[in-house]
């Protein structure tokens, strides 16, 4: 019995140093959000900090500072929300992990941000609500305030509710509600808020229908013909010809407002010049890279992952260039406005107040961004390189597309529709397809299996339109409260 007993003591002690060990893994698992929580407060205080620096002394100071740590507050939610529309289908599709979809995506809307964001916009007293109602700079400074305020805590309810929203949208319904309460409802320009309302079933239903033509486009030249890798030799270089000169006009129309107004036939032209290089230039390469291939799906897979990667990181630089400077627009009124004495109509974003914008981004996406995109890139339907390529594909060219009609779209709308798109899009080809339909022999599948084996999940399609429907709503009421209630401590 003394001899068994050393070893019944290690035997305990290893089940004791496991029980340990699993506690402290516990304890990384539950501490984990709280690191990245305390990280978001660091870089929200170091903005406020940063901003009464360049500020300075005076009678705006704290108003300035406390804008600056909610415009932080701001692109962090908009960082860890609104950019998982990009890099979503990437790794949904594998063809980026999840770290390398945030390198790209937070080097790229810096990037985008900081090089091409557009660095003069109308406030949006001028859009939303009549600059006349909000003729006291104090009123106006409360109601920027609120709107930034609301449309962060609600872009960030939404991100922790698993919904994809317009950041866009949010900081419109933030002014809304803020510029009702500051001056009622005739000081709001309805025809706008009308087209912005006409967005919600335009920007979803343009990416998703353009998203399923061009997945169609695809089966019918590439995968479903008999020699897969000759009909790619072909086509591929043709897409990605399309896909660079999509960009290529889309950047062109909101990226060189710095340097040049560009006009959309020019754009075009723009466009096409480059995407007819790229497809000349993409053709040895595709022929390089599929020879050898197998005349199988998995090889046209593998074909497309490189384009696909090199849309997500176009479309993120886009992103930066273009929605970036209407996340800031209520901090840069504030900044006009506590420095001048002046809402206007007209103002410029100074350098800081972008660079705030383009970090702010990035810290949102690697610490809170993961969520977000796992549920846009996998959750929604499935994803291969082929479906994904034509979700990047559809956001460039459905928001050309709209701006050549002149209709208001979102960008999230877009990309998130395409996404439903291709998933509804499969959903149909495979009902056309089914057995027993095609070929009465077949056996047939009852109609309870038929509705199992759906290809979109029905909960997040419910709860992302649901999103959509109510963000202006719920930013402008959230808004109205936290004017009322700045009004009524600062009046």
């Amino acid at each position: 019995m003394s001899q068994n007993k050393p070893s019944s003591d290690w035997h305990t002690l290893d089940k004791d140093l496991g029980r340990i060990g699993q506690l402290e893994y516990a304890a990384q698992r539950v501490s984990r959000p709280l690191v990245g929580v305390g990280v978001a407060l660091a870089f929200v205080l170091v903005t406020g900090f940063v901003a009464a620096l360049v500020i300075g002394t005076g009678p705006a100071q704290l108003t300035v500072v406390a804008a600056a740590v909610l415009g932080a507050y701001m692109a962090l939610n908009i960082g860890a929300n609104d950019v998982a529309n990009n890099m979503g289908p990437a790794v949904g599709a594998r063809a980026l992990s999840m770290t390398g979809a945030i390198i790209i995506a937070a080097v790229c809307e810096s990037a985008g941000a900081l090089l091409a964001g557009g660095d003069v916009v109308s406030t949006i007293s001028k859009d939303i609500v009549s600059p006349e109602s909000i003729a006291d700079t104090q009123v106006f400074i409360w109601a920027m305030m609120a709107a930034l305020l609301s449309s962060a805590l609600w872009v960030n309810l939404a991100t922790w509710l698993g919904a994809p929203v317009s950041t866009t949208h949010a900081v419109v319904g933030g002014v809304l509600g803020a510029g009702i309460a500051a001056a009622g409802f005739g000081a709001v320009n309805w025809a706008t808020m009308s087209a912005i309302a006409a967005s919600w079933v335009i920007s979803p239903f343009l990416g998703g229908v353009i998203a399923a033509a061009i997945l169609a486009f695809i089966k019918a030249k590439v995968i479903y013909r008999d020699d897969k890798i000759a009909a790619a030799q072909v086509w591929v270089p043709v897409l990605i010809g399309l896909m660079v000169g999509t960009f290529a006009t889309y950047l062109a129309m909101k990226g060189l407002r710095r340097v040049v107004s560009v006009s959309l036939e020019v754009s075009l032209l723009i466009g096409a010049g480059l995407g007819l290089l790229s497809w000349l230039a993409s053709i040895p390469l595709v022929r390089r890279q599929s020879r050898g291939m197998e005349n199988r799906n998995k090889s046209l897979k593998a074909l497309f992952s490189v384009p696909l990667v090199f849309s997500a990181a176009l479309l993120s630089f886009a992103h930066g260039a273009n929605d970036v400077a209407n996340a800031v627009g209520p901090l840069a009124a504030i900044v006009h406005a506590g420095s001048v004495g002046d809402s206007g109509t007209v103002v410029a974003i100074p350098h800081w107040v972008m660079v705030i914008g383009a970090f702010g981004i990035s810290f949102g996406l690697i610490l809170f961004g993961p969520r977000l995109i796992k549920v846009v890139g996998s959750q929604i339907t499935k994803l291969n390189p082929m479906r994904a390529y034509c979700v990047a594909l559809s956001a460039a060219v459905t928001v050309i597309l709209a701006s050549w009609l002149g209709l208001p779209v979102s960008s999230t709308h877009i990309a998130v529709g395409a996404v439903f798109g291709v998933g509804f899009y499969r959903e149909w080809y495979m009902e056309r397809r089914r057995p027993g339909r095609t070929n009465p022999d077949e056996v047939r599948v009852a109609r309870e299996e038929r509705r199992r084996r759906k290809l979109v999940r029905r909960s997040h399609f419910l709860t992302i339109v649901a999103a959509w429907v109510i963000t202006v709503p719920a930013a402008a009421t959230m808004s109205a409260v936290v004017f009322l209630a700045l009004s009524s401590v600062f009046g």
